[in-house]
C-alpha cells in the first residue's frame, strides 16, 4: 500500500513521542489524526498547557483529539477508521474492540528491550538498575501491558556511550537517554512500517518468563536515602532529573541534586537547586549554607 494512501493515527503525549511523529510527517505518511492527553495545569500558576505532541501536531495542522476515557477513544478511532495506529508513550491499555479497528493493528514504540521493563517507567528503571544495555522494541499492541508480539528489537548503538570503556548508557541522565531512544524509535518505525504492511515481518512472541516490570514514578520516589550506596544515589540523580528530582530536606527546605558523579567510589555532588532559587554549584551552595554533614560530598 502506498504511504500516501495508508491512513495512520498517531497516539502519544510526551517529548519521547515527538521524533516518531516527526518521522512519519517527514516521510510523507498520511496522518488522519493525532490522539494525545488533555491539556494539563503546569507550574506554580497552574497554566493550562498542551502536550508536546499536541504542539507539534498543531504546527503541522494535523487534526488533534484528546479523549478523556476509553469510550471517547473508541468513538474517535471508529470515526477515523485508520489502516494503522502508531503509539509512543500514550499511557492507556486498549480494549479488543479498539485494537481490532485498524487493519494493520497498533504498533507500539517501547523504550526498553522487552520483555525487560514492561510498564510506565522503562527509561528511569534502566538507569536505576544500572543496566549495561537498552534499546527500542517495536511491538504489536494487545490487551495486556507491553505483552504483545515483537516486530523488531534494536539495541542503542555502543558508539553512543559517554567515555571510552563505558557501557552505552553509563553516565547518561534520563533526558539524554530518552532523546537517544526517541531517535532510535523514529528510525526503526520508518524501517518497519513498509515491511509490516507488505507482510515481510513475522511477529515473535515475547518470552513472558523473563518479564520484568516497572511502576509509575511518583514525586516521593525522588527523596534520597543517604544510607544507600553511593552508586545507587548517583543512579537516582540521573534517573529522576528533571522530574521528580532527586532531593533532600535540609533545615526543612528542599534541595534538589541536579548533577553528581562517582569519584574514588564516593558520591560527589556537582550541582544543586535550592528551594526557591536557581541552580548553582554545590560548592557555592555550601559556601552560603555551611553543613558539615554534606561537606564530604564536595
Amino acid at each position: 500500500m502506498d504511504k500516501k494512501i495508508l491512513k495512520i493515527v498517531f497516539l502519544g503525549t510526551p517529548e519521547f513521542a515527538i521524533k516518531p511523529l516527526e518521522a512519519l510527517i517527514n516521510n510523507g505518511y498520511q496522518i488522519v489524526g493525532v490522539i494525545t492527553s488533555s491539556d494539563k495545569p503546569v507550574g506554580r500558576k497552574q497554566i493550562l498547557t498542551p502536550s508536546p505532541v499536541k504542539i507539534l501536531a498543531e504546527k503541522y495542522r494535523l487534526p488533534v483529539y484528546q479523549p478523556e476515557n476509553k469510550d471517547e477513544l473508541l468513538e474517535i478511532i471508529e470515526k477515523l477508521r485508520p489502516d494503522l495506529a502508531v503509539i509512543a508513550a500514550f499511557g492507556m491499555i486498549f480494549t479488543k474492540e479498539i485494537l481490532d479497528i485498524p487493519k494493520y493493528g497498533f504498533l507500539n514504540i517501547h523504550p526498553s528491550l522487552l520483555p525487560r521493563w514492561r510498564g510506565a517507567s522503562p527509561i528511569q528503571s534502566t538507569i536505576l538498575a544500572g543496566d549495561k544495555k537498552t534499546g527500542i522494541s517495536i511491538m504489536l499492541l494487545n490487551e495486556k501491558m507491553d505483552e504483545g508480539p515483537i516486530l523488531k528489537i534494536s539495541n542503542l548503538p555502543e558508539g553512543q556511550a559517554h567515555g571510552a570503556g563505558k557501557s552505552q548508557i553509563s553516565n547518561l541522565y534520563y533526558k539524554e537517554l530518552k532523546e537517544k531512544l526517541s531517535e532510535l524509535g523514529a528510525k526503526l518505525l520508518i524501517e518497519i512500517i513498509p515491511k509490516w504492511i507488505k507482510e515481510k515481518i513475522k511477529p515473535q512472541e515475547q518470552d513472558h518468563s523473563k518479564a520484568t516490570y516497572c511502576k509509575k514514578i511518583t514525586k516521593e520516589d525522588g527523596l534520597i536515602d543517604w544510607r544507600e550506596p553511593a552508586e545507587t544515589i548517583e543512579r537516582e540523580i540521573r534517573a529522576f532529573t528533571p522530574w521528580p528530582g532527586a532531593y533532600a530536606f535540609i533545615e526543612g527546605k528542599r534541595l534538589i541534586i541536579t548533577q553528581a558523579e562517582i569519584k574514588n567510589n564516593a558520591l560527589k555532588i556537582k550541582r544543586v537547586k535550592p528551594e526557591g532559587k536557581n541552580e548553582m554549584s554545590f560548592e557555592d551552595y555550601l559556601r552560603g549554607n555551611p553543613n558539615k554533614n554534606f561537606e564530604k560530598y564536595l
